[in-house]
């Protein structure tokens, strides 16, 4: 099993966010985020949060994230978006047909 408190350890020093700044994001101490960094078995949503404020993707690491965060977001995403669009489209078809009656 990977070690995930070690896996965000050293991406939080690669990324050079300071300790002190994420665990006033998080909403927790300085002590606590030494301690996660010992935790083996970090919370995934604990794992998405420190990704989101320090701007990294563990999915890359980090083994259980690459089917429930890639595929799943993304392709949900783009399913809405072809809908709006689609709906924008004719929309807009409807509009120009009105203003060639007038």
């Amino acid at each position: 099993m990977q070690h995930r408190g070690e896996i965000i350890k050293e991406a939080v020093y690669k990324s050079g966010f300071p300790i002190t700044e994420l665990a006033k994001r998080m909403g927790k101490s300085r002590r606590w985020v030494y301690l996660l960094f010992e935790n083996p078995t970090v919370s995934i949503d604990i794992v998405l949060q420190i990704g989101s404020i320090l701007h990294y993707d563990f999915s890359t690491e980090i083994e259980t994230l690459k089917p429930h965060v890639l595929n799943d977001t993304s392709l949900s995403y783009s399913k809405e978006e072809a809908y709006w669009k689609n709906k924008y489209l004719k929309l807009l078809e409807e509009y120009n047909e009105l203003l060639k009656k007038k």
